[in-house]
């Protein structure tokens, strides 16, 4: 009988798809929650009796307890590599955490599907059928650098010619701000990704990307009025964490490489990876950034690149303040790491990837 329940990683990625569907209801329901929200929540007791865990009493319960129980202290059994600080959702705003969402994106159940590749998916698909390569990366691009939208500001990308066939996908993935960010009649976005700030009791700020949290005091920058007439839009959580966060640190790397001379192009091919980077004597090199928390969720997920376009070598790129965070880093990753990958993919922090590029270069100069 106990393959009809959900145990260890299994109800772990079942929570956390729960909590991620709970944060996308807008809206009340009949019935109030959805099957997979009651199911979390029926499991998480069963582990509970099982182990004499005293039980969250109901489901905004187990959010309150999802806010403020690391994963160390919850009936679940789960691999060693993941910390047991870690928790589900963030305490300032009961919004889902990077180690959440990164746990709903492993699931491997219909449960398991997000938002952000639905959006994804539909945007490149759309894309692909008009042979446009640009809308493509243009909406992407959006995602990254215009996170925080007026109405006034969306309405203008909806009618970009070169955007207006995914308007559907613009109006899905800009949504209205969620009331928590709101300060004294002003939403504040940060200064470093452009995501809306929220107010900390103390009177301090945070931000939800961990590339900001890890980046020094948050930095505010020009408020935005509330009472703005188009209203105020913010991209969705899903697509904050898995296109904003990495892709801030993809155009980063994307300037970083054009200031050694080197050809880069963003996406090629529809996305077939990140960046592909060409050597002035000849050499190309294929990259996917990835700014995940969790090595060993990274490594397991991790598959061989598309042979079109071609490339003669392919990494895998983290932002070095996650090798900062966990010294394991690598070697956890590489112990999740399919054998099959082996030397098919190479990790590396982007600070490495760009010594290594400043010696191929060096080395033909």
């Amino acid at each position: 009988m106990t393959d009809h329940f959900f145990t260890g990683e299994r109800l772990l990625r079942l929570v956390a798809t729960a909590l991620i569907r709970m944060s996308r209801v807008r809206e009340p329901r009949d019935p109030v929650y959805d099957a997979t929200v009651q199911r979390a929540y029926d499991h998480v007791v069963l582990e509970c009796m099982r182990s004499g865990t005293p039980p969250p009493i109901s489901v905004p319960d187990l959010v309150r307890w999802a806010a403020s129980t690391p994963l160390g202290h919850w009936p679940i059994q789960i691999d060693a590599s993941v910390p047991p600080e870690t928790i589900l959702l963030d305490p300032h705003t009961r919004t889902p955490t990077q180690q959440c969402l990164e746990w709903a994106v492993s699931a491997k159940d219909a449960a398991g599907e997000l938002f952000e590749n639905e959006i994804m998916y539909n945007v490149l698909d759309l894309a692909r059928a008009r042979e446009a390569p640009e809308s493509y990366e243009l909406f992407r691009r959006s995602v990254i650098s215009d996170p925080v939208l007026t109405g006034q500001r969306r309405s203008e990308l909806i009618a970009d010619p070169v955007l207006n066939f995914l308007d559907d996908e613009i109006r899905k993935s800009w949504q209205p701000v969620n009331p928590r960010h709101l300060h004294k009649g002003t939403y504040v976005p940060c200064a470093r990704c452009g995501l809306l700030l929220v107010p900390k009791e103390d009177g301090g700020w945070f931000c939800e990307l961990d590339r900001c949290s890890r980046s020094g005091p948050v930095r505010p920058a020009e408020p935005i009025d509330a009472a703005e007439r188009t209203g105020v839009y913010q991209v969705e959580r899903p697509l904050r964490t898995f296109i904003t966060g990495p892709g801030l640190a993809e155009v980063d790397l994307e300037q970083a490489l054009h200031d050694l001379d080197l050809g880069v192009q963003m996406w090629p091919d529809f996305d077939a990876y990140d960046l592909r980077v060409t050597f002035p004597h000849g050499p190309v090199w294929a990259i996917d950034v990835k700014d995940r928390a969790n090595p060993a969720l990274l490594g397991r997920g991790t598959r061989a690149f598309p042979i079109r376009p071609p490339h003669d070598r392919a990494f895998l790129v983290v932002p070095a303040y996650r090798f900062k965070d966990r010294e394991d880093y690598a070697r956890v990753f590489d112990h999740h790491l399919d054998d099959a990958m082996k030397g098919r993919v190479e990790l590396l922090s982007d600070t490495a990837l760009l010594t290594l590029a400043k010696e191929e270069i060096n080395a033909h100069a």
